[in-house]
């Protein structure tokens, strides 16, 4: 499978590229710094310098792809943000133009119907305070994708740690009585890579968790 990850440079992107490639896949990075993969080559590994937020950038990098996994993230910001909703509309738009119908979108637990399933610290600080602008433009990403006529999956973690690897996690559709706790962005990637070879939550918006 050719595979255009964007937001490859670190975290779940960075897990993404390495596991889709040890499992055999033909990765393309779209990064805005390559450096992190200087001395990095690999036969099925390509890396294109580029922003999510430029349009004809994402266009050509969709070209040729069989899915799209937009792993990109910010720190928290005072100010509106616009990084998710406009990026994955430069992604949408790249998709359709070149023909491709899988997306894998990463948002958050927070976003759309996992809001107030964090915790209480999350839920009443983190989330409303620190990570307003950040979860209401996270909003507007899945609103988009939710309209796009792709065979999307927005995966939502609950909060990231540095861990290792553990494949053992839960994947949860019904959020009923959840209070979720943390995850590893090397599982994250371990179910999108899991996700992409064998499609169980097309139009489905998976929460993961220990």
């Amino acid at each position: 499978m050719k595979i255009l990850i964007i937001g490859a440079s670190r975290g779940i992107g960075l897990e993404l590229v390495k596991q889709a490639i040890d499992a055999g896949h033909k990765v393309t990075a779209l990064v805005r710094d390559k450096s992190v993969f200087e001395g990095h080559a690999h036969k099925n590994f390509k890396v294109r310098v580029g922003d999510i937020m430029i349009r004809k950038i994402v266009e050509g990098a969709c070209v040729g792809q069989d899915a799209v996994c937009i792993t990109v993230g910010m720190v928290p910001s005072s100010k509106p943000v616009n990084l998710f909703s406009d990026g994955t509309r430069n992604a949408l738009g790249g998709m359709e133009q070149a023909g491709v119908k899988r997306l894998l979108a990463v948002t958050g637990i927070g976003a759309g119907d996992s809001e107030g399933h964090g915790g209480f610290f999350y839920d009443k600080v983190t989330r409303p305070v620190l990570l307003r602008h950040v979860y209401d433009d996270k909003n507007r990403q899945e609103e988009l994708i939710r309209a796009s006529g792709c065979d999307w999956t927005i995966v939502r973690p609950a909060l990231l740690t540095r861990t290792e690897f553990t494949g053992k996690y839960r994947v949860l559709t019904d959020l009923t009585g959840i209070k979720t706790g943390k995850i590893s962005r090397a599982d994250v990637a371990h179910f999108m890579l899991q996700e992409l070879e064998h499609p169980a939550y097309i139009h489905q918006t998976p929460l993961l968790t220990y």
